[in-house]
């Protein structure tokens, strides 16, 4: 598979996600789908439940799914932060996603949007003492 990331690119990543969850119990996720076979968002929900993200205790895990090969992507969040946060921030979530990806900054738009997913998790999920990592921090590829 041609990677859309560097080594470097995905740790870049990947320490965003640490970052943003050392500061809530929110879990966030990324997902490279090679070759999807549905719609993006029907296809970003069937890996959102594949992942076990909606296993999580307050229903408050993120995915951000990309497919390079059809030049899409998608944000799904849980029952739990959808709730407080509604549909006007995932489209700005999206929006400000979608502005790095037009310049092929793929790796600093993923960092940018996860920073801000992050912020709103830990105000509506802030870190409590007995928090656990209860998802992977790595990028999953299928």
């Amino acid at each position: 598979m041609n990677r859309l990331f560097t080594i470097e690119d995905e740790q870049r990543i990947v320490a965003a996600i640490r970052a943003a969850e050392y500061q809530t119990s929110g879990e966030i996720r990324v997902h490279i789908e090679k070759n999807p076979q549905l719609p993006s968002m029907d296809d970003a929900a069937r890996v959102f439940r594949v992942l076990g993200m909606h296993q999580t205790q307050a229903r408050n895990a993120v995915l951000i799914w990309l497919s390079p090969q059809r030049k899409e992507f998608a944000i799904l969040g849980d029952e739990g932060i959808h709730a407080v946060v509604g549909d006007d921030f995932w489209r700005a979530e999206r929006d400000l996603m979608s502005s790095f990806f037009r310049e092929g900054q793929f790796a600093q738009g993923l960092v940018e949007v996860i920073g801000q997913i992050g912020e709103k998790l830990k105000t509506y999920f802030p870190y409590q003492s007995d928090d656990s990592n209860e998802l992977l921090d790595e990028i999953s590829y299928s």
